[in-house]
């Protein structure tokens, strides 16, 4: 008989005291002048993105059998929140969970970016997929408006943003996935807040979407990474429920030695949450960057810099003979898909990503299908390229994404760039007209009424006079 192991958390419990208990406060306290008009610039151009990646979503394969499944187990009409891009109406629960995964269907979403240098730059959370889908539903259920579906969005984001950046980043690099763990307190906080709790309520509400908090990256290239985001928008919409109801729950499920900190990641920086709250809120610092691409973020800064010599040099798939891309090791971490087979894995795979812009000069919606991974040209293209370690961009540290390329022509020629940010980072952001017409690409893929979607990007420019969220609403629902 083996001797039973003692033990010993490795987190002093005396360290986060309160720690919980200042989140919640956070989440209910948090005025709308607390919110300085950059940051809610920001997040309205993210709540655009989401919307739009939402009505994508819809139509792609997993949304199909989200809106089957959902009509099969009979909770259509139980409800009246939108599931977006269709005509369902659902209990918050669900239209939380359908539209969690559609918006990170693509793989197309926000993404957060780590600020500390024991970080993977861009690797952390992405914040709207599960802060928006549950601040919306409860926002229609209550008839909340525009101000309110904002600052539940915000507080959501923000806790989340601060969660992930403060847990041993241990936990990313032994498999879990940080949207589908750090995304029900985002979504616990933003139903709380529209919910009206009460700070022993969202206490409690915030330690039963932690018990709720699960998500594993051998998953990416699948239809489950997507159904992370969904389930992490779903858990705190029940969670507050149920904290409301009176369940019971620790008060302490982020700080406690056997809590959420301790057991996903085996410690935390409290200097990277304690106090840090809204100062400054993750919009304006570090940041939170919205894609170009519908592929892992870790793909930006050499698809911005392949994109770039591709239109400088005028360069065509034949031109090449062998295209290198160099990165520290925790990219290939991520990339796995050296040899894609479908849009998902494809999303993950560098190779693909530097071959059908090669192929293409573009990579969107249109490009990241089964039929293109599959075709004959983009698989001898693929062939082409190498994906490495390169010494430099190690030396770089992992808190940028430094990519180094450099692309042999037949005749001898070696063109060479580099970028460590991609474009719609904050060191080079898209601008609300950009993202705007980013909105307009994924509602014409769902095949939306190009004036509709127009009214949808003047409605969200001024959420905050909107009186009834339904109003927006019925703009994403048929």
């Amino acid at each position: 008989m083996s001797t039973p192991v003692n033990f010993t958390p490795t987190i002093d419990p005396e360290k986060g005291r309160d720690l919980t208990r200042e989140v919640a406060s956070f989440v209910l306290d948090t005025p709308r002048e607390a919110v300085p008009e950059n940051v809610v610039a920001l997040a309205k151009s993210s709540i655009l993105d989401g919307l739009g990646l939402a009505l994508s979503g819809s139509v792609a394969e997993s949304g199909q059998i989200v809106k089957g499944y959902l009509e099969a187990t009979g909770v259509v009409g139980s409800g009246t929140t939108t599931v977006i891009g269709t005509d369902l109406k659902v209990s918050p629960r669900f239209a939380a969970f359908a539209n969690g995964v559609a918006i990170h269907a693509d793989d197309y979403d926000d993404t957060q970016l780590a600020v500390a240098e024991d970080r993977v730059y861009g690797l952390l959370t992405h914040p709207t997929a599960p802060a928006l889908p549950a601040a919306l539903a409860v926002s229609e259920q209550l008839g909340a408006g525009g101000t309110e579906l904002l600052m539940a969005y915000l507080v959501g984001v923000d806790v989340e943003c601060k969660i992930a950046e403060a847990i041993s980043p241990r936990h990313y690099q032994h498999g879990f996935h940080a949207t589908a763990t750090c995304g029900p307190f985002a979504s616990a906080s933003a139903a709380s807040r529209l919910r009206g709790s009460d700070l022993e309520t969202t206490q409690r509400a915030l330690s039963i979407a932690g018990s709720q908090s699960a998500g594993l990256r051998e998953n990416f290239g699948t239809m489950t990474k997507p159904f992370h985001a969904g389930r992490a928008a779903e858990a705190g919409v029940v969670a507050t429920d149920f904290a409301r109801a009176g369940w019971s729950a620790s008060p302490e499920i982020l700080e406690a030695p056997r809590g959420f900190f301790q057991a996903a990641g085996g410690g935390y920086d409290e200097a990277a949450i304690r106090g840090q709250l809204g100062h400054p809120w993750t919009f304006a610092d570090p940041g939170v960057s919205i894609k170009p691409h519908p592929s892992g973020s870790l793909t930006h800064p050499a698809m911005t810099e392949m994109l770039r010599l591709i239109k400088a040099n005028d360069l065509h798939i034949d031109d090449v003979k062998h295209v290198k891309v160099g990165t520290n090791h925790n990219m290939p971490n991520a990339l796995i898909h050296h040899r894609p087979v479908n849009e998902l894995q494809a999303k993950f795979s560098m190779e693909f990503c530097m071959a059908i812009l090669l192929l293409e000069r573009r990579a969107g919606l249109n490009e990241f299908t089964d039929e293109v991974v599959n075709r004959p040209d983009v698989k001898a293209a693929i062939e082409k390229v190498e994906f490495w370690v390169h010494p430099e961009a190690e030396a770089d540290g992992y808190a940028k994404m430094t990519s180094i390329i450099d692309i042999e022509l037949n005749d001898g020629t070696v063109i060479s760039g580099r970028s460590a940010f991609g474009k719609g980072s904050p060191a080079d952001p898209m601008s609300y007209g950009e993202v705007a017409e980013k909105f307009r690409g994924c509602a014409e893929f769902a095949g939306w009424d190009a004036g509709k979607a127009d009214e949808i990007v003047a409605v969200v420019a001024e959420l905050e006079s909107l009186t009834d969220v339904a109003a927006l609403t019925a703009l994403v629902s048929r």
